[in-house]
């Protein structure tokens, strides 16, 4: 278990992409720096990370693993377990961990990413990151010109739908529990050849170990190697509740996020946020890229409180020096 001091300048809750760029960045700037993580990564079922430059297909693990010794190698502390609480202590935070060990730390940045909540459909959690897939910037390559059929699930499925047609002409669109189409929906989805299966799924068909379609409730059976949904995505942010941030819908209907500015500020002051917590269709560049950008205006604000600390501090020594010339 890693003995954790009593005070850091910043917690980072997460070690996925966003967490731990954002801990290098800290670390690089000489602050204090402790990462938490639960070790679930959203990404952990997947063979690889894909169209992030220069690391395209290296297994999501071992992106990892070079983040934290990346981390590491500039002083930055690392912690496996996962965020009980986070309160307010004076003019920082005392975080609590489940195992009971306590740290407290001026800022906490929140890099925790999401829970994907996929239909109840039996079969479908066994193959996610397989043959479920759900991004088509991510695996869309992996199932290029393969039957791919795409299980309605809410407001964002004909959309998927229509992205997916990028990669194959062979695109069946199963309604299952999502909305019914509209005019316009129907007519793109017929011009851009993708036939309409009404229906609710109630299994996915196996054979092997490799998706063969899927069964609807009426006995129909609809033939499929690939099946990719949209899942319904909600923010890892129930630790922050004693605080009073918890998640807000988002506002194109996927899910529920955590509400920031464009640097990463939350409403309580000191509480920052980064990655899929409040961008729930980041990929993981974008994850890592904006945990950087967070950690330099942790970073800035930091700097700033230190200069007005030591701007007060010369002008009482000046004023002290004038009424006390001995």
């Amino acid at each position: 278990m890693t003995e954790l001091r009593e005070d850091y300048e910043v917690l980072v809750i997460g070690g996925g992409a966003a967490g731990l760029s954002g801990a290098l960045m800290l670390a690089r700037a000489r602050r204090s720096v402790l990462v938490v993580d639960g070790g679930e990564p959203r990404n952990a079922p997947a063979d690889g990370v894909h169209a992030l430059l220069g690391h395209d297909g290296v297994p999501p693990a071992e992106l990892l693993a070079r983040g934290r010794d990346e981390v590491r190698g500039y002083g930055g502390h690392l912690a496996e377990g996962r965020v009980e609480s986070v309160s307010r202590d004076g003019d920082g935070f005392e975080v609590t961990l489940a195992d009971g060990r306590r740290v407290r730390a001026g800022h906490v940045l929140v890099a925790t990413g999401l829970v994907d909540e996929l239909p109840e459909v039996p079969g479908l959690r066994e193959r996610w990151g397989r043959d479920l897939v759900h991004c088509p910037y991510c695996h869309g390559w992996e199932v290029r010109d393969r039957p791919i059929g795409v299980i309605g699930s809410g407001p964002m499925s004909v959309h998927q739908t229509l992205l997916f047609r990028q990669w194959s002409d062979d695109v069946v669109y199963l309604r299952h529990t999502a909305p019914p189409l509209t005019d316009e929906q129907a007519e793109q989805l017929a011009a851009r050849g993708v036939p309409v299966v009404e229906g609710e799924v109630a299994a996915v068909e196996t054979a092997g170990d490799r998706v063969t379609g899927v069964r609807l409730r009426d006995g129909r059976t609809v033939d499929r190697e690939v099946l990719t949904v949209a899942p319904r995505m909600v923010a890892r942010t129930g630790f922050l509740a004693g605080l009073g941030l918890r998640p807000q819908p988002h506002p194109s209907g996927m899910g529920e996020y955590l509400p920031a500015d464009e640097s990463g500020r939350t409403e309580v002051p000191g509480v920052w946020v980064a990655g899929n917590v409040t961008d729930l269709s980041a990929q993981v560049g974008a994850a890592a890229a904006a945990g950087a950008r967070t950690a330099a205006m942790i970073n800035a604000e930091l700097v700033n409180e230190e200069t007005r600390r030591a701007v007060e501090a010369r002008r009482d020594a000046r004023g002290w020096v004038t009424t006390n010339p001995l």
